[in-house]
Order: C-alpha cells, then sequence, then structure tokens
C-alpha cells in the first residue's frame, strides 16, 4: 500500500515537469509565418503596463498607478477577458515574473511612486486570482534596499548552474526621484532561488543615472543586461541605450557598453524612456526584439528592433504604431501554445491612448528597415 500512494503521488509531478520543458524553447520555424500585425485596445486612463505569456499560454497584461490589474487572453491575444484587480489600492511597479518550473506568477506593487513599501502578489491559477504573500527583499553589497518601479518582466533562467532562478530588474532612487540626485540612482535586479519567497538583491548595473532596466538570458547563460539612463557624465550621451552583462546569473554586471543604435525615448531630451526587452523561445539562437519610440521628439513612433546575435548588432527595425508610444513591454509566444510564434508588445498609448497590445511575429518584423548595423544572418528565412 505504501509503495502505491508514492508512485500516485509521483507520477503526475514528472508528467507536468515533462510538459513545462515543452513550453520553453522551440523552433524559429514558428515565428516565419505569413507576416502579421494586429494592434488592440487594452487598457484605458492611467499608465505602466507590463506582459508576460503563462505557462498555458494565456496572455497577462498588467496596468495601472490607483490599482493594479490585469488582463488574459486564452486565444493567443485574438481577444480579452474582464478586468482582474490584483492590488486596490497599489500602484504597478513592472518585474512580472512567471515561474517556469511550476507556472507561479509574480507581481510587485508599492503602495505609490517609489521608493515606497513593497507587496508581492502571487498567482498560482494562470493569472486568475491573485494572493499577498510574505515579502523577504534583501537589501544590495551597498546595504541599499532596491525599488521595483518601473521595469521590464523577469524571467525564470534556463541554462546552466542558476537554472530555475527567478530574476527582475530592479532600482535604487537614492531617496527621491529628484533630479539633483539622478548621479547617484543605480539600476541592478532581484533574484531567487527558492521560488520566490526570498529575493537576493543584486550589485549595482556599472553607470550611474540609469533608470528603469530590462534583461534577457542568453542560449549560453549570459544575462544580457539593457537599461534606460536619464543622467550621464559630460561627454557620455544619455540618450541611447546602456548595456552589460551577467556571467554568474545576475550577482554581477560587467563589460558596460554604450548602444548607438538603439534609442531611449525621444532624441530631444536625456530623460530616457521605458523600453521592451524579449529573447524569442527559440532552441540555441539568441534572438532579442527591443521596443521604444523612434522619435526627434515627443513619446511617439513605436518601434521594434531585432538582434540575431544576443545584442552586439540591432540589424534591423520596423515601425508599430506611428502615433502615441510611452512605456512599453514585449515578450515572447511559447511554443506548445496558442501564442507559439507571435511577440506580444505591450505599450503606453495606441488608437485609443490607454494602452494597447500590438501582435507580430518575426517574418512581419524582417519586412523593415535596415538600421546599418550588421546583417539579418543566412539562418533567417523570411
Amino acid at each position: 500500500m505504501r509503495k502505491y500512494i508514492i508512485t500516485f503521488f509521483f507520477f503526475p509531478f514528472l508528467v507536468i515537469s515533462s510538459f513545462a520543458e515543452n513550453k520553453i524553447e522551440g523552433s524559429i520555424d514558428a515565428f516565419m509565418g505569413d507576416p502579421s500585425l494586429d494592434i488592440q485596445p487594452i487598457f484605458i486612463g492611467e499608465r505602466f503596463g507590463n506582459i508576460v505569456v503563462t505557462m498555458e499560454g494565456t496572455v497577462l497584461a498588467t496596468w495601472g498607478t490607483s490599482h493594479v490589474r490585469a488582463k488574459r487572453s486564452e486565444d493567443g491575444g485574438k481577444t480579452w477577458g474582464p478586468e482582474i484587480v490584483i492590488a486596490k489600492p497599489g500602484f504597478q511597479t513592472g518585474g512580472l515574473t512567471v515561474n517556469e518550473s511550476n507556472g507561479d506568477i509574480f507581481a510587485f506593487i508599492e503602495d505609490h511612486h517609489p521608493p515606497a513599501p513593497i507587496s508581492i502578489y502571487k498567482s498560482s491559477d494562470d493569472g486568475k486570482s491573485w494572493k499577498k504573500i510574505p515579502t523577504n527583499i534583501k537589501t544590495d553589497s551597498k546595504e541599499n534596499a532596491p525599488s521595483m518601479h518601473m521595469n521590464e518582466h523577469g524571467i525564470t533562467l534556463r541554462h546552466g548552474e542558476h537554472k530555475g532562478r527567478l530574476i527582475r530588474p530592479s532600482r535604487w532612487y537614492a531617496g527621491k526621484n529628484d533630479r539633483s540626485l539622478w548621479p547617484k540612482h543605480y539600476t541592478n535586479a532581484i533574484y531567487s532561488d527558492d521560488g520566490g519567497k526570498t529575493w537576493n538583491t543584486s550589485d549595482p548595473f556599472p553607470a550611474n543615472g540609469t533608470g528603469e532596466a530590462t534583461l534577457a538570458e542568453l542560449s549560453d547563460g549570459t544575462i544580457y543586461y539593457n537599461s534606460r539612463r536619464h543622467w550621464a557624465e559630460e561627454g557620455a550621451n544619455p540618450r541611447r541605450r546602456w548595456t552589460a552583462t551577467s556571467k554568474d546569473g545576475g550577482k554581477t554586471w560587467n563589460d558596460l557598453k554604450f548602444c548607438e543604435v538603439l534609442p531611449d525615448g525621444p532624441q530631444n531630451t536625456n530623460y530616457g524612456c521605458m523600453g521592451g526587452l524579449t529573447r524569442l523561445a527559440v532552441k540555441g539562437r539568441d534572438i532579442l526584439i527591443y521596443s521604444n519610440c523612434d522619435s526627434e521628439g515627443g513619446r511617439k513612433q513605436g518601434t521594434v528592433w531585432a538582434s540575431f546575435d544576443g545584442g552586439k548588432t540591432w540589424p534591423i527595425k520596423r515601425l508599430v504604431f506611428a502615433g502615441s508610444h510611452g512605456y512599453s513591454s514585449i515578450t515572447s509566444g511559447r511554443p506548445g501554445t496558442k501564442t507559439e510564434g507571435m511577440i506580444y508588445h505591450h505599450f503606453e498609448g495606441g488608437p485609443k491612448r490607454g494602452s494597447a497590445v500590438a501582435r507580430f511575429n518575426l517574418s512581419w518584423v524582417l519586412k523593415g528597415k535596415s538600421t546599418g548595423d550588421g546583417t539579418v544572418p543566412s539562418w533567417v528565412n523570411p
């Protein structure tokens, strides 16, 4: 009898684990169908969006500054369900993170514009309901407590010795978001090795004046970090993005570079703008998609850029929406689900202001314009 009970409980776990593996990375072919783009308004009023695809293949978008809410799409982004309140009151901080080991989803909520008290909410039913859980976020190497606002979504690491680690971008405000303190601001990341119960904080990103950030894991386990920067030392241009990498699972950041190709928001101001970043779910390939506005002035001309070498070059870009386009978040569809082969881009603005989600594939991006920064490799066949 005892042997029978053990077999009964463990067999379903093995099936779920194998099922999850099939939803992580697949073939590039799925992203190479007929070029397509559609844009749908999602939320009205307020600001700050994130977007992820759950382990069940549900597209989950979050939003809000008076209270944080979500919308779900179970048909690959074709239609959207009603708003689900995650926290009321609450202030959206980005960093929405899917635990690919068990399907849990984490939302980070601050009481108001940070620095502010932080709460963590978890959903274990594919984003349908949310429960506040104990928050345990440790300080960084400078003994500074991180703020969460307003970064790109988090990820689960898939490769190397830190496989299974949860990690999301974060930042330190140096007391408040005041121009006089910008030279002291820096970004970093928080990560968890116990399924989201406790979170360690990484060392600072190796450049001050940084703001909202993004990250993606490459196929060799390197973490690529791409950050907004609205202050820079004299002679350094803050109007383009700044990048670094981590070889230790996001604890430290090195190889600081200035990316001349990617704009940090409108180019008539140093203030920058939150951008989106995702690595497509393609096995063995480091295809990154970055989103931001591509304008000389004003938050408009929402555009995506594609890299095929993990952020070294960005040879092609394509306009998504010519009108209002502010902060953005972008994610990749999952193999074996209704989202397979699609890219989802949640941005402030769109046809009805508020927010919108653009849904497109890599074939559509490849019909864009050359940036002159490298070339699209021969293994990419539109």
